[in-house]
């Protein structure tokens, strides 16, 4: 236990030095202001272009503007966000194979489950911490212009996208204990996230897929009810699971 906590404790360190942890609180904290920001700015925005608009033959009409404009932008960034997230962290297992860290680690007694298990938790960490720092922004200032409530589903919305942020975490540790190289990792991750997306553009599937829980905004407008997501959910969790320990098994046959 106290090689793990070490190993966990090198890693937070590692996330400091290299000012990636800065770099993506920076990140998350500009996308949580930008939603409500937005939402605020796009009535100003549409009275400045309103006269070149009109000299086109268009009318601008009066736009009103709540909590569902921001929460509707608040899903437009969070797979931007998500993007930087994998791409910043892609090397995270690969750049322990292009030096001695980790086999020294190795080699004092360090198991190769606790390294992947040490390094998953910090990412799901970070990925937590930052995304719920995120809504927190959002839900503030939402809630300080206009009114949270008239958006249905919110927090289970979000649950969902969180989750579904956990199963990409999932895929790129999968990836990392296959591949050498940090874009073949970005590659892995981004096709099989790919593959969900256009599965579930066919009916039969569409309930089962990790990425049905990115469609937060058809939770928010009640379009769809809680249920139509328990599929996707308990799929999401089992597969990423089904990573992690396959993620075990292919790291400790792996030579480093």
């Amino acid at each position: 236990m106290r090689a793990f906590l070490a190993f966990m404790k090198k890693e937070w360190m590692e996330q400091i030095r290299s000012s990636r942890f800065a770099i993506l609180m920076i990140l998350f904290v500009m996308f949580g202001i930008m939603n409500p920001a937005i939402a605020k700015l796009t009535p100003w925005l549409f009275e400045v272009m309103a006269e070149s608009m009109e000299e086109s033959g268009m009318i601008v009409m009066d736009v009103e503007i709540d909590a569902m404009t921001s929460w509707v932008q608040f899903f437009k960034n969070v797979p931007m966000a998500l993007i930087v997230f994998v791409v910043m962290q892609s090397n995270i297992f690969t750049k322990e194979y292009q030096s001695t860290t980790l086999i020294l680690a190795l080699t004092k007694g360090l198991h190769r489950y606790k390294v992947v298990l040490s390094k998953t938790l910090v990412l799901m960490m970070m990925w937590s911490g930052f995304y719920w720092m995120h809504f927190g922004i959002s839900y503030v200032y939402n809630d300080y212009f206009w009114d949270n409530s008239i958006a249905e589903n919110l927090l289970f919305s979000v649950i969902g996208w969180w989750i579904f942020g956990i199963w990409v975490i999932a895929l790129m540790v999968l990836f990392s204990t296959i591949a050498n190289a940090n874009t073949q990792v970005v590659v892995g991750t981004g096709a099989l996230t790919l593959a969900s997306y256009v599965a579930g553009l066919l009916p039969k599937v569409s309930k089962y897929v990790p990425t049905l829980l990115m469609d937060g905004n058809s939770l928010i407008y009640g379009m769809n009810e809680k249920c139509d997501y328990e599929k996707a959910f308990t799929v999401t969790i089992v597969s990423g699971v089904i990573c992690i320990i396959s993620s075990i098994v292919i790291l400790n046959k792996k030579k480093i």
